[in-house]
């Protein structure tokens, strides 16, 4: 099987709590930050994207808890898209640590295509939508110095 797009971070420690562990708001922002590497992998530039009169938006964000990263540790995001709509596409994310291999969040993202500037949605253009299907796999981008 394939390796899907992986992004590699390492935990700071401004995004650890009292408990010692990475914050849970903090999945969110890795989701965030996974996801726009991948549709940087896939799509180029940000302002390709902007350029064509269109934008991403948000509309839901899930994510299940499995395990605890901590300071230091280096975290492998897989990210692939789960499903693609007429106007919205699914993003899964698997948080692992990297060393160990051992599951510790995973997170659906859904976004909405919009046009710019008005944000009124849109449908997914067929070019995006096929290197959304594509996906990237294999592709890592190593953020961790690993």
């Amino acid at each position: 099987m394939t390796k899907p797009f992986t992004y590699l971070m390492r935990v700071r420690y401004s995004e650890c709590d009292p408990q010692n562990v990475v914050f849970n708001a903090r999945y969110a922002d890795y989701t965030d930050i996974a996801a726009t590497e991948f549709m940087r992998a896939i799509w180029g530039d940000y302002k390709n994207i902007l350029a064509q009169g269109i934008d991403t938006q948000v509309v839901n964000l899930n994510i299940s808890w499995k395990g605890s990263a901590r300071f230091d540790d280096v975290l492998a995001l897989e990210v692939f898209t789960q499903r693609t709509g007429n106007t919205s596409f699914t993003l899964s994310t698997t948080v692992r640590n990297h060393a160990t291999g051992n599951e510790l969040a995973s997170a659906e993202v859904v976004y909405v295509m919009v046009s710019c500037p008005d944000y009124v949605k849109q449908p997914i253009p067929d070019n995006l939508r096929e290197t959304l299907e594509a996906g990237a796999p294999s592709v890592v981008v190593n953020h961790a110095g690993v």
